[in-house]
């Protein structure tokens, strides 16, 4: 990390830590993305609506990822997952919080699961559907 970077980084975090508790809460204001679709209703199992996503650093999201066609798919993204501060793992109306990343995400069944999350460290980050990459489920979300 270059040395600007890093005094910049310093900056806001010494300007964050002198601020009321609870004034900047990026969560609040979180943008909903287009939905990761996997498989569709009409037999395709291996397309994907949506498989590459674009965020900026320091912003709060909330990615949607559904699950359409009948496979089991195990939704993996471990360099993503490792960079960005998860608020929270959404499954049917029920909530997960946590300190880390989840490995990975798996559907047995058709269904969703939502992340919302701060998007931390500018990368090009590969995400996939283990087994299935080569079908066409896998792709690239880009944080700069």
């Amino acid at each position: 990390m270059r040395w600007t970077t890093r005094l910049g980084l310093a900056a806001a975090a010494l300007a964050l830590a002198a601020s009321p508790a609870g004034a900047l809460d990026l969560t609040k204001k979180r943008q909903n993305l287009p939905d990761l679709v996997l498989g569709n209703e009409e037999g395709n199992d291996f397309v994907v609506e949506n498989k590459e996503i674009e965020l900026e650093a320091g912003k709060a999201y909330r990615l949607r990822i559904v699950a359409k066609g009948r496979q089991e798919y195990k939704f993996y993204a471990p360099e993503f997952f490792r960079y960005i501060w998860f608020n929270q793992i959404v499954i049917e109306h029920k909530e997960i919080h946590g300190g880390g990343p989840p490995d990975h995400l798996e559907f047995d069944d058709p269904g969703e699961i939502a992340i919302e999350f701060v998007a931390i460290k500018p990368g090009a980050y590969k995400w996939y559907a283990q087994g299935f990459e080569e079908k066409g489920m896998a792709g690239t979300i880009t944080v700069k």
